[in-house]
């Protein structure tokens, strides 16, 4: 009976260690692994073994910025049973990385929590860290902003809900000229919403001071331009030096 009560404390309880197939994922690859159990002290009934995709975003409130966990996708890999005392069980799982999550460049962490849900009980936990890159879709983009001479300044996942789409967050991805625009541009910053089929490319095009005219507009953020360009799975085989030519254009009405 003292043996429970520890347990239901977190004393002497179950522990988890959660081991991925791989470390490096690209959104929307299938992420495998096992989960490893090693019962306490006591039996424990197990209701679920949960995953949760995790992130940071910065969210400004009262004129500072905090930092928040952004869930980014949640799956339940188990039905529920009972842990046996001292029992060593292990539980595989697979689930695709959701396309929305970010990429691990700058200050944008990416973690899989691993949670069991035990009744009358301490949840223990596991947190381990992932390298995300860029697809081949993305990769082509990031190529061809490099041909437009776009040097990458920042990242970071901000809070918008109106950019966000289905998550409080986005990942912005900041950009200053070194060539072509430069001069004509303060920065250019990009925004990935991928798909299977396509990738949908957000830029926020903030044209640079020039005149009274346009000081009074950046002062009132009214500088800046939002353009959403689809792109097609034939349109991104095309390689990066045809779509830095189309960006270009793009950008080049704007600017």
């Amino acid at each position: 009976m003292f043996n429970r009560f520890l347990a239901s404390i977190g004393i002497g309880s179950a522990k988890i260690d959660t081991l991925l197939e791989k470390a490096r994922y690209a959104p929307g690859e299938e992420v495998r692994g096992i989960v490893k159990m090693q019962g306490g002290n006591v039996e424990q009934r197990i209701e679920t073994i949960q995953l949760s995709v995790m992130t940071e975003y910065i969210r400004e409130s009262n004129d500072s910025k905090i930092t928040q966990h952004g869930e980014i996708g949640r799956y339940h890999v188990s039905a529920p049973f009972t842990l046996q005392a001292g029992e060593n069980r292990e539980v595989p799982f697979s689930f695709q990385l959701p396309h929305q999550t970010p990429l691990t460049i700058g200050r944008a962490p990416v973690w899989v929590k691993t949670e069991l849900a035990v009744i009358g009980g301490v949840d223990p936990g596991d947190n381990d860290r992932i390298e995300v890159v860029p697809t081949v879709p993305m990769n082509t983009v990031l190529e061809a902003l490099d041909l437009l001479g776009f040097r990458l300044r920042k990242a970071e996942c901000e809070y918008s809900s109106r950019l966000g789409g289905k998550m409080p967050f986005i990942q912005e991805l900041e950009f200053v000229p070194t060539t072509q625009f430069r001069g004509q541009l303060d920065e250019l910053e990009a925004m990935f919403y991928p798909s299977d089929r396509e990738l949908e490319l957000v830029l926020q095009i903030d044209r640079r001071a020039r005149g009274l005219s346009s000081f009074f507009a950046e002062a009132m953020d009214m500088d800046e331009s939002f353009v959403r360009i689809r792109l097609t799975n034939e349109q991104l085989a095309a390689g990066p030096n045809a779509l830095s030519r189309q960006l270009s254009d793009t950008i080049a009405r704007f600017a």
